[in-house]
This record gives structure tokens, sequence and C-alpha cells, in this order.
């Protein structure tokens, strides 16, 4: 049985590498929407309510209004927007979040993939949280270094087209503290406020890392980098998609630097602890378009539909 695929906003970064990711799959049948009817309401809806399985890569705004003409029951939504990731009546799209999370992604009708840099950040988090290691008013901060594709298609233009000096070195940016993950990060962890959180654009395509500081003894628990590690082994046993490196090593860097596109390609998160019972940074790798974006949305489907949850997918 194939099943009958639509993407809505097929032209967008995260829409093209999906098709990529699905294109090869006996199945899947992509529906295919013609390009001067890409924006016509009454067009999309009859794409939509013929689709098993419609993903939206849209704006916050067009997902609403692509969520409203959908009336087939039957058709699930995975939304690649910011916009459901709160709401109670979506699944979060992270499978590896808690047990009972592919449950509930396979029984809903409404997916909501998160955001890359809330992906790294929740799951570097929500263990230490859970575990009670890290109390839920304890005040996190983090940053996020990315490449520009993250940034959508101006982005990628601005610095593809070349000749502005600006654009050679890192940029932070959302400074005011105000980022559209933000909310994510604070629901889907458990904490009782959002982090501060900064993230920084670099010269290279795609790749990010969440860094989060932390001081043991501020902690509800006191902890070595060992044992988070072995809390991060114990959260996610089993899980395909995410590894865990051996705590205070540097086994797997490069002379001493971390390589933040060394996940590129796959849906795989790395977890990394370093420091000492002083001080210790976690840090989550992963591929802002792959298990950042397009691949969890792949990957969120295969729970969705039986499939094994590797199919298209890099590990």
């Amino acid at each position: 049985m194939a099943f009958k695929v639509f993407v809505d906003g097929q032209e967008g970064t995260t829409g093209l590498r999906l098709l990529d990711y699905l294109s090869g799959r006996s199945d899947v049948e992509l529906l295919r929407i013609a390009e001067d009817k890409r924006k016509d309401p009454a067009e999309r809806a009859r794409f939509l309510n013929a689709a098993d399985v419609a993903f939206l890569c849209l704006p916050d705004v067009a997902s609403r209004e692509a969520v409203s003409l959908v009336t087939n029951p039957n058709t699930c939504v995975i939304d690649a927007s910011t916009a459901f990731r709160t709401a109670d009546n979506w699944a979060y799209g992270l499978p590896e979040l808690v047990r009972g999370q592919r449950e509930k992604i396979r029984a809903s009708k409404r997916i909501a993939v998160p955001g890359c840099h809330a992906s790294a950040f929740v799951l570097a988090v929500r263990p230490l949280v859970d575990a009670g290691v890290m109390q839920p008013d304890y005040p996190v901060t983090a940053f996020s270094l990315t490449g520009y594709s993250g940034g959508g298609k101006k982005m990628i233009a601005d610095f593809e087209a070349g000749g502005n000096p600006k654009l050679d070195s890192p940029r932070a940016y959302a400074l005011g503290l105000e980022h559209k993950h933000l909310p994510e990060m604070r629901v889907q962890t458990g904490l009782a406020q959002a982090p501060i959180f900064s993230p920084i654009v670099g010269k290279f395509y795609k790749g990010l890392a969440v860094t989060v500081p932390v001081f043991p003894d501020r902690l509800a628990r006191k902890v070595t980098p060992e044992q988070v590690a072995e809390i991060y082994r114990k959260h996610y046993e089993g899980e395909q998609f995410v590894r865990v490196m051996p705590a205070a090593s540097d086994e797997h860097l490069d002379n001493g630097f971390f390589d933040v596109q060394a996940n590129n390609d796959t849906n795989r998160v790395d977890l990394f602890v370093f420091g000492s019972a002083e001080r210790i940074v976690l840090i989550a790798r992963l591929d802002n378009l792959g298990k950042g974006a397009a691949g969890a949305a792949v990957q969120c489907m295969n729970v969705h539909i039986g499939a094994d949850e590797a199919t298209g997918l890099t590990a």
C-alpha cells in the first residue's frame, strides 16, 4: 500500500528537503500541485484532503489557514511551523522525548515538528529535569551555533551571493530574547521559565549545536559529567537516532575543537557532556535540516503510519 503524501510549501527549504527524502520511497505516492495553483485555497484544500499525510512547510499564519482547510478526518497533518508546538491537542513530534511519546504520535492526526534549536535543547535538558537533577526553576542559559540554511530562502541567498564582508564572521541574533522557539523549549522540558537563549548563525550551510552551561552545585542534586552521561544513556536507551558520547572526553573533538557539522546529512543527535565537578557544559548536535526539520518530519510520518522508523533516513 502506498500512502498518499502532499507537501504544502514544497518550494521552501524544508519542503524541498522533504521531497528529497520521500521521492525515492515505494510506500509513498507524492501528490503534486500545479505550480500556478500553489496559493489557490480551493486547490490546496483538494490536495490536503486527498492525502493520508499532509506536511505543512509554511509560515505560522499560512499553516493555521492550511489546517482550517482540512476536513478529512483521516488526513494526518504534520506541521513544521511554530504554530502548534505547545498546543494540547497536537502531538509534539519528538519520539525520543519521553516513554510513550511514540504512541501519541502514532495515534494523533495532528503532529507538530519541533524547531531545530528546540530539538537540541529539549533533548539535552529534559532528561535532567525528569531525573530530578535540574529543578524546574533552575535559571537555564543556552546558545546555539547554526548554519545559515535555518534562516530560509532570503538568508541563504544573502550568504551565497557573496560580497558582504559582514557575513564572513558569526552573527548573533534574536537579542531581544524572544526567539520563536522559546515557548516549546520551556514547555517540552518542564522548566518553569524559558531559558536565556542566544542563537548565532555562521558562514556554513547546515549543522547546529546547542550548548547549555550548568553549575552542578546549584542543581537540585549535584552531579559529575559522568553521572549526567549516565542519565542520558538511561533516558535514551534503545534510541537509534540519539548517541551519547563519553563524558569529559576529547575523543570526538578535532584537535580540541568541536565540529558543528559532523552530523550533517543524518537524522542523528549527538549528546556531549564536558567539564568537571565544578562546571559542566551540555552540547547537543544535529543537522538543522535533518533531525532539526525535514528528517524529524519524516521520522514522525514513519511512526504514524507504522513504517520502520528509519525508513528513508540515515542514522
